[in-house]
């Protein structure tokens, strides 16, 4: 392994508070922090507890006095629209003023929660960066967000204020929010004074409309127009940046809280260590500001380094073509890369040998990073072949706020194995751990799980609920962090995540993992990605099914698609693994971040009942699930 990747690594684990203050002296504070971590309330930690920012001094401020202001901060790249709109970090930091303005002229201050109910547009990130400049409390919610999921999070977030606009735009329709929103303050506690309307054409509902309800209903425009600049209020490094909601949670939601100056510290150095991102690059983050990532990674990080992002409104597919990445690419002159694996195997499905996206020139592109679901083998290698540039799968999740496994360009350009997403990054101190919490041997598949105290970024608790926090997370193993995934280190240090805890299953003792499985499915030349699962079995305890989603073009009999796939598994898993059964479908069903509903799945298959989760892009795609996974339904 690398000398400088081994190097900062050991530094981390050995003086850890030495080495995050030298981190944090990266980003521009009003107080620098003298401690590095309050461990008084363990297993509640505190990163620099005496240090106090704004955090859009470091991420827009600082460089327009370092006399960058005309480099070009943020791309607007609509395809559901054809435009594309610029702002440089100059204008940039006045619309985020004028908007921080707006916000304190209607009494909104350190502390108050807002609300972000918006689609992929610049008023996403301009509000997100206005309450951060006031000291307040973002709560970004997924755009398009059924009412009775919005008025959930209203009511455990306790907003004074919600951010929306008119709608947002899908391919094959126009979503209407405003009478979401209504619907959603109507089956809420009443917490919310103010709606912010940004007005969109082409949608059948106006502000208007509501102007005679309980809440003042505003407009953007109109009340930024009247506003004076807002300048950045310090907040302790502890204070609260935002909750955000994790996917798919059922009964009360569970917002994860992360602090300012730790996030803040964590961002910066992950843009330099693991991406090798530096001032004036392009980063194109193929994602949604509603998400963790698009969070971390379209919005704070490079902004922080004084990078250029790009905000995309479209698809992989379908805007029109699965070449749109590549017209990105070549328009933006993008750098750095960031999408997810489920993008790139729909990208495989409907143009398989990449002609669309090749066609553009992607001489620009330094590297290609890849997270939110497994990367199995196979899209790796067609998307390192496809581009010719690194490939860097990353691990992380909701919680952590930034990758816990990567490769590190900025440290090392370490060897990447198909199917790892490299090496621990330095400040995750993670271990493969079995249901007893004692060391698994080298190879071995076990629960992952990390250290305390989680390093700057990760999240420091749940909203409102510091108990919650523990028994979710943190009492089932004394000192640690349950990450609730499966896998295994290899004898160079590599991690392996299989999947999550409850996708290993137990096939006549055996406990085998679904996610090795997959890898062999996706493996086959015909097809385009795919799902196992485990369902009960009256003589085995479980078995293992498997859902296939064909390559566009492709045709092959579904008895000689089973008779190889079978074979495969039983050539590279074994027989213990008893695979005999798949299918194929003309899709799986995900959530709008990419994740296969592998859950929902079994616990349809298995008879129980089921919930599916509000973050579904498309429920047609379960209701055409439901006959193979329950016959006779």
């Amino acid at each position: 392994m690398a000398q400088g990747y081994r190097q900062t690594y050991a530094a981390a684990v050995k003086d850890p508070g030495a080495f995050w203050l030298a981190q944090a002296s990266k980003i521009q504070w009003h107080r620098a922090p003298s401690t590095a971590l309050d461990e008084s309330r363990a297993p509640l930690y505190s990163w620099f507890p005496d240090g106090t920012l704004n955090l859009t001094e470091s991420a827009l401020d600082r460089h327009v006095a370092a006399g960058r202001g005309d480099s070009t901060a943020l791309v607007y790249d609509s395809a559901m629209l054809g435009t594309v709109s610029r702002y440089s970090y100059s204008e940039l930091l006045g619309e985020v003023e004028r908007f921080a303005g707006a916000l304190q002229a209607r009494g909104i201050g350190m502390g108050d929660r807002v609300l972000i109910y918006l689609p992929m547009i610049p008023q996403a990130v301009i509000a997100m960066l206005a309450c951060a400049r006031l000291g307040a409390v973002h709560s970004v919610v997924f755009g398009g967000f059924a009412p009775k999921e919005l008025a959930s999070r209203i009511d455990d977030a306790r907003p004074v204020a919600v951010v929306t606009a008119s709608g947002g735009i899908e391919p094959s329709r126009r979503i209407e929010y405003l009478p979401a929103v209504a619907q959603a303050l109507d089956m809420s506690g009443g917490s919310v004074r103010d709606v912010i309307v940004s007005h969109r054409d082409g949608f059948g509902h106006a502000l208007a409309e509501y102007t005679d309800r309980a809440e003042n209903w505003l407009d953007w425009e109109e009340i930024a127009a009247q506003a004076s600049p807002a300048g950045p209020v310090p907040v302790p490094s502890t204070h609260p940046l935002y909750v955000l909601y994790t996917s798919g949670t059922t009964g009360a939601p569970k917002g994860v809280v992360r602090d300012t100056g730790g996030y803040a510290t964590a961002l910066a150095y992950s843009m330099g260590a693991i991406f090798d991102v530096r001032p004036g690059d392009t980063m194109f983050t193929a994602s949604d500001v509603g998400w963790v990532v698009g969070h971390s990674y379209i919005v704070y990080a490079p902004l922080l380094v004084g990078a250029t992002t790009v905000l995309y409104e479209g698809k992989p597919v379908g805007t029109p073509d699965a070449g749109v990445f590549g017209r990105i690419i070549e328009r933006h002159q993008v750098t750095t890369m960031f999408t997810a694996p489920t993008a790139l195997r729909a990208i495989r499905r409907a143009d398989p040998d990449g002609g669309l996206w090749t066609a553009h020139d992607l001489g620009s592109l330094r590297s290609l990073f890849v997270a939110g679901e497994r990367l199995d083998p196979d899209t790796y290698h067609y998307a390192r072949e496809l581009l010719q540039v690194p490939v860097v799968d990353n691990w992380w999740q909701t919680e952590s706020g930034w990758p816990i496994a990567a490769n590190p360009l900025g440290l090392d350009n370490l060897e990447r194995k198909a199917g790892s997403p490299s090496t621990p990054v330095p400040g995750f101190n993670v271990q493969i751990r079995d249901a007893l919490g004692e060391s698994v041997p080298v190879g071995e598949e076990g629960n992952i799980v990390i250290e305390l105290p989680l390093p700057p970024g990760a999240l420091t608790t749940l909203w409102g609920n510091d108990q919650r926090f523990i028994d979710t997370y943190l009492s089932q193993l004394d000192g640690y962090y349950m990450t609730g995934d499966s896998g295994f280190m290899d004898q160079d240090g590599y991690l392996f995540v299989m999947g999550r805890t409850d996708d290993v299953i137990n096939v006549s003792g055996h406990r085998l993992s679904t996610g090795a499985m997959e890898q062999v499915l996706a493996s086959h030349q015909a097809v385009a990605e795919c799902a196992v699962i485990g369902v009960n079995d009256p003589l085995k305890g479980q078995r293992p099914v498997g859902y296939v989603v064909l390559k566009s073009g492709v045709e092959i009999a579904a008895d000689r698609l089973k008779a190889e796939v079978v074979a495969m598994v039983r050539e590279h898993i074994g027989a213990v693994a008893d695979f005999r059964e798949v299918s194929v479908v003309s899709a799986l069903p995900k959530t709008r971040s990419g994740k296969i509903l592998r859950k929902t799945m079994r616990q349809i298959a298995d008879g129980k009942d089921y919930q599916v989760p509000s973050t579904i892009e498309d429920i047609s795609v379960i209701e055409e699930l439901i006959p193979l996974l329950r016959p006779g339904s």
